[in-house]
């Protein structure tokens, strides 16, 4: 090419560029995406034809976008109706004539992610206090014996090993077990006052958990950075970090570390307060290393609202606790292994199914905590292609994908008007990524599935997150 001419053509580059194209170029040529990684591709909805992709073979940290392939995986595998039990029970003997039941209350855990969540609270309701009714009901008014829970149903590694630790004792890095309740957390409740203080600890609720506890955090600012450090069936931890200045009641949620151990303690308690007397202590098969007898006398069960309605809480709240349930139960139900591992042996063998390519793919858990799983936008973007052309539970899966700019982790996010009832997508962030992979339509009609994975920039996730928006506004108005 002659001089002249290739000075022409390279002037005209940046008229040449597709709006993706020069949406992308901004962001990249931030000075915050130095050293950072971009995996990018959209997808049409329709027929699957490649719109517009960036280095879409990388393998990327997802943090919480990797919900998605759990959420997909479980409503096709197991279905949108499928729900948990929760069983209360007694084995031994009950003398109807004096009410004295000689043996055990046990309660049997069946994986239920959400017994008593505040996400449920309607569905549940005050279920302990109707147990204590369904003990009544059933002839026992005194217990020679203890409150047992089966927290067999999952095997005893609540947390995926690739977890953080500085994760784990915090609410959002509660483990999954086979009995869960409330969320598996408990709140810790301080008052502060100036800045370089010590918060004094006011209160543990619920108080069945409380134990020890060493303080080191101190008040400084406005800004939580507050952390629990604690490992599952530890009855002790530290807190370190600091909390907001001048509080009256400031509160850090943390994750309960024996919650099966807990329910047995916290439903020992209203027993006595029922005026049910329980003479042993309460435990676990964990902690007794042996299962209750079969000869159960069931008194009443708790049923989970149905897969669907868990699944939408999920992907809107990006709740970590209730995608491990899900990885566990899939393993239990497929492999009869309720482990993550066995999970993830399912979760690969549904992307193969379903003719994802899994190159660069590689699963450590559920929920994406892990900063060891990887993800490339390609198979990202296949997967939603598959949950809307082949997918049996669509309707169900892309329901529970947050509204821009309304619900869930996107409500303060894609305001944009052009969004506005035209985009839904799941986000995931951790320190130095910000991804999000959904749907959307183009102002042409046509219907798309992207996935754009952001790794390793520096300074606020702000300016990351306003060119993702870019990127996604000049395809809606382009195509």
């Amino acid at each position: 090419m002659p001089k002249k001419l290739m000075i022409v053509f390279f002037l005209l580059v940046p008229f040449l560029l597709t709006g993706q194209e020069k949406a992308l170029k901004l962001l990249l040529a931030d000075s915050s995406m130095t050293g950072s990684s971009v995996s990018l591709c959209i997808l049409n909805a329709e027929n699957g034809e490649t719109v517009y992709e960036f280095h879409p073979g990388e393998s990327l940290v997802p943090a919480s976008v990797l919900k998605i392939v759990t959420t997909s995986a479980a409503l096709e595998l197991l279905g949108p109706d499928y729900r948990f039990k929760t069983i209360i029970g007694y084995t031994g003997k009950l003398n109807k004539r004096t009410g004295k039941l000689t043996g055990e209350i046990v309660i049997k855990g069946g994986g239920d992610p959400a017994l008593g969540s505040e996400y449920f609270k309607d569905h549940y309701r005050n279920f302990l206090k109707n147990w204590i009714t369904d003990i009544r009901k059933a002839g026992i008014n005194k217990v020679e014996g203890r409150i047992l829970v089966d927290d067999s149903w999952y095997d005893y590694r609540p947390v995926p090993d690739k977890w953080l630790w500085e994760d784990i004792g915090n609410y959002y890095g509660a483990g999954a077990y086979g009995l869960s309740i409330f969320d598996n957390k408990f709140e810790i409740h301080f008052k502060t006052s100036g800045d370089g203080s010590f918060p004094e600890i006011t209160a543990i609720v619920p108080d069945q958990w409380r134990h020890e506890l060493s303080n080191q955090l101190i008040a400084s600012g406005n800004t939580d950075k507050g952390y629990i450090f604690s490992a599952p069936y530890n009855d002790y931890g530290w807190l370190a970090g600091s909390i907001p200045v001048n509080r009256e009641d400031y509160v850090l949620n943390a994750s309960i570390m024996d919650p099966p151990l807990l329910l047995a303690k916290l439903f020992d308690s209203m027993l006595d307060s029922a005026g049910i007397a329980v003479s042993g202590d309460p435990s676990t098969t964990r902690i007794e290393k042996k299962l209750p007898g079969d000869e159960q006398v069931i008194i009443a069960e708790v049923i989970s609202p149905p897969l669907g309605d868990i699944i939408e809480v999920l992907n809107h709240e990006s709740v970590n606790l209730y995608a491990e349930h899900l990885i566990k139960e899939i393993g239990k139900t497929y492999v009869n292994k309720g482990t993550t591992k066995a999970g993830i042996e399912v979760l690969y063998r549904f992307l193969k199914d379903s003719g994802v390519n899994s190159d660069g793919i590689f699963l450590e858990d559920g929920s994406g905590m892990s900063p060891m799983d990887a993800l490339t936008s390609r198979g990202l973007a296949e997967i939603l292609l598959f949950m809307k052309r082949k997918a049996s539970y669509f309707t169900e899966f892309y329901n529970s994908l947050p509204d821009a700019g309304k619900e869930g982790t996107l409500k303060n996010y894609f305001k944009n008007p052009v969004f506005d009832s035209n985009l839904k997508a799941k986000s995931g962030s951790m320190t130095r990524v910000q991804n999000y992979a959904g749907y959307f339509k183009t102002i042409s009609g046509n219907e798309m599935a992207f996935s754009i994975l952001v790794n390793n920039f520096s300074g606020s996730s702000k300016r990351i997150i306003t060119g993702i928006e870019e990127i996604l506004l000049e395809t809606i108005l382009n195509r």
